[in-house]
């Protein structure tokens, strides 16, 4: 799956035209092929962070690999909330170009073949009416970012936001 990004541009019957912006105002463009697709922020249902019984498997970030020719390792690769809660992904995960992978909460199984990480955690790390997501590189840098609130980036309510098409 290949993704392919366009400019809308509106000419308008003076001759002149306007751009259309399609990125959020704070995201800033960083020189990485991994990014946050999307961000399953709001578990459905009553949030319970019991590990037997709760919802947290159901709050995932994913984050895809944009390359059109590299492949990409998430080993040392690190994901933040404003708060400082951290995931160091531990082992080699390797994403082939236009491939992504699940960052799941509670205890599970990875597997590369079915595009999922669990973060080994039952606690939540995404707040339900605002946060920060931060994807560092694992040299440091940083790869990604993005703010959210629910009232204006989650227009239908399912508590899933969409970055990067």
């Amino acid at each position: 799956m290949r993704i392919r990004t366009a400019l809308a541009v509106c000419a308008a019957a003076a001759g002149t035209f306007a751009a259309v912006a399609t990125a959020p105002a704070q995201a800033t463009e960083y020189s990485s092929a991994l990014k946050i697709k999307g961000v399953q922020y709001d578990a459905p249902g009553r949030d319970s962070n019991s590990c037997s019984s709760g919802n947290t498997r159901d709050e995932y970030l994913t984050i895809k690999n944009y390359s059109s020719s590299t492949t990409v390792n998430l080993k040392g690769y690190v994901v933040k909330d404003a708060t400082g809660n951290t995931f160091r992904f531990p082992a080699n995960h390797y994403l082939e170009p236009g491939d992504y992978i699940k960052l799941r909460g509670g205890h599970g199984t990875d597997s590369d073949a079915g595009n999922v990480v669990y973060r080994q955690n039952c606690n939540f790390i995404w707040n339900n009416d605002k946060d920060t997501i931060y994807l560092y590189k694992s040299s440091g840098a940083r790869a990604d970012v993005h703010k959210y609130t629910k009232s204006a980036n989650d227009r239908d309510g399912n508590g899933y936001i969409s970055y990067h098409g």
